[in-house]
């Protein structure tokens, strides 16, 4: 074991701590100045597969691989940065699936390991957008769909320097302009409004104060189909009788003035009349 030596202390004192992975790489031979990501990144895995599992050195190293990948969390966070929710949260969802293809990556498959993490850190962030994010449900062919559709938003943007067309984007991307449309309408599928949230749009408007109100003499149509059929059926003077009282709003004694008969017999004949009229048997003699 080797050990160092410090200013009043033995050498059997103290025992030296295990060297920083990131030093690793710079004393490789050909090292010189900044190491790139992919250099660290190779020789970090190449440390992690000569350590037994157990050994403290790995958290170190499993640490540096960490934090020297953050840069490529943050690149596939920033195909969502269209969303509502802040990039650190992203990133920190990402993370995750670094993490996690950190764990599952193997060397000797002679895979890049950029080229293995990326999917594993976009399924992750996609992964959290489906379950914990939308507040409506959308099917997965269309959330997978959006992805595509929201990057080439931003490449045909920065081409034609102007917002794309639904068209432009579906010939971009080779898929009916029906799809398009639908993942357009997908993507805004994030949160549910409040009916009572005010529009600043509209005026201040609550969207509860831009709706329809159902009418409550709807519920009598059917009704008043029906007693039109059967007002129909009536006698002239019967069928007279029953609009000066329920239409005019007439009084018995104004009923038997206006047809020059007495109120008792307008009595009797509105009884009569309203009988029929429920039982909605039709008139007869």
């Amino acid at each position: 074991m080797s050990v160092r030596t410090q200013q009043g202390s033995a050498p059997e004192d103290r025992v030296e701590d295990p060297p920083d992975p990131v030093e690793l790489a710079s004393r490789r031979p050909g090292a010189c100045g900044a190491v790139d990501v992919r250099t660290l990144t190779r020789v970090l895995f190449e440390r992690l597969a000569e350590l037994p599992p157990g050994a403290p050195e790995r958290v170190r190293v499993r640490a540096a691989l960490i934090e020297a990948n953050i840069p490529l969390v943050r690149y596939a966070a920033t195909r969502f940065r269209s969303r509502s929710e802040p990039m650190e949260d992203i990133v920190q969802v990402g993370t995750i699936g670094l993490i996690n293809a950190i764990d599952r990556f193997d060397p000797e498959r002679g895979v890049q390991f950029p080229t293995y993490a990326l999917p594993t850190i976009l399924g992750e962030i996609k992964r959290y957008f489906r379950d914990n994010v939308r507040t409506m449900h959308v099917p997965r062919r269309l959330q997978e769909l959006w992805v595509q559709v929201s990057g080439a938003m931003e490449e045909l943007t920065v081409t034609h320097g102007r917002a794309p067309k639904v068209p432009e984007i579906a010939a971009n991307l080779r898929i009916p302009e029906e799809d398009v449309r639908a993942c357009l309408d997908a993507g805004r599928a994030y949160n549910a409004a409040s009916l009572e949230a005010a529009q600043e749009h509209e005026g201040g408007l609550a969207l509860l104060d831009r709706l329809g109100y159902e009418d409550s003499a709807l519920t009598d149509v059917e009704h008043r189909d029906m007693v039109r059929h059967l007002l129909v059926q009536l006698p002239e003077r019967e069928r007279r009788i029953i609009m000066l009282r329920f239409f005019a709003n007439l009084t018995q004694s104004q009923i038997s003035t206006e047809l020059g008969m007495s109120q008792m017999h307008v009595s009797r004949l509105l009884s009569r009349i309203l009988s029929r009229l429920r039982t909605g048997n039709s008139w007869e003699e």
